[in-house]
């Protein structure tokens, strides 16, 4: 053998060496613990960039929520017709969300148009029964309509359903007053001004009709 190849092999030896060394030392670096997140969310940046801040992703609002918004926006400004059209690109993608019902009786109301608000608020007890504002408000609907035995009979389902909600009591009383039947009315102001003796309109009317009772 000569020198030249006994330097290879010296030098072919000593490159294995140091490379089962490395591998059994384990303190090469390993795949997927390099980077170790603080907080779930991180999201990893470029490889070039380890002292870069990550920021949390941001998350997007839905269509629905996009279009809650509109709504919202126009309502505030006034703007009925704009809101209908929000409200009603929301049904089409939801014809059951609570909001969207909710916006829209309340829009039809402030037009004016008591059979869409009638509509919509028959829509809400569809879906649940027991609301008893829904109850409330379409009573005060049906009694706009001209429709009475319909407005008594949403006005005592409120009652009954929350007995203790002062407004119930006081919205049956202003049917009843226009119905002409005092009486009754007297009694549902003093039950609304009993559970909640900050409403005054229910105070007046009290007054107002005991001195015409006298």
């Amino acid at each position: 053998m000569s020198t030249f190849q006994l330097f290879l092999l010296i030098l072919a030896a000593s490159v294995f060496y140091m490379f089962f060394k490395q591998l059994f030392s384990g303190s090469y670096p390993k795949r997927g613990i390099d980077f170790e997140a603080k907080n779930e969310d991180e999201q990893i940046g470029g490889i070039n960039r380890p002292d870069k801040i990550f920021s949390k992703p941001t998350v997007q609002p839905t269509r629905m929520e996009q279009l809650l918004v509109m709504a919202d926006e126009a309502i505030e400004k006034k703007d009925f017709e704009e809101a209908k059209k929000a409200l009603g690109s929301a049904e089409i993608i939801d014809n059951n969300n609570i909001d969207v019902i909710q916006k829209m009786a309340y829009v039809a109301l402030q037009v004016k148009d008591y059979s869409g608000a009638k509509e919509a608020y028959e829509k809400l007890l569809s879906l649940d029964e027991n609301d008893d504002m829904a109850h409330a408000l379409l009573a005060n609907v049906l009694h706009k309509l001209g429709d009475e035995s319909g407005a008594e009979k949403h006005h005592e389902k409120a009652i009954a359903l929350d007995p203790d909600y002062a407004p119930h009591h006081f919205n049956y009383a202003n049917t009843l007053y226009d119905l002409g039947r005092t009486k009754e009315a007297l009694a549902e102001y003093k039950k609304a001004y009993e559970l909640d003796n900050s409403i005054d309109p229910a105070k007046e009317m009290i007054e107002k009709l005991e001195a015409e009772n006298e």
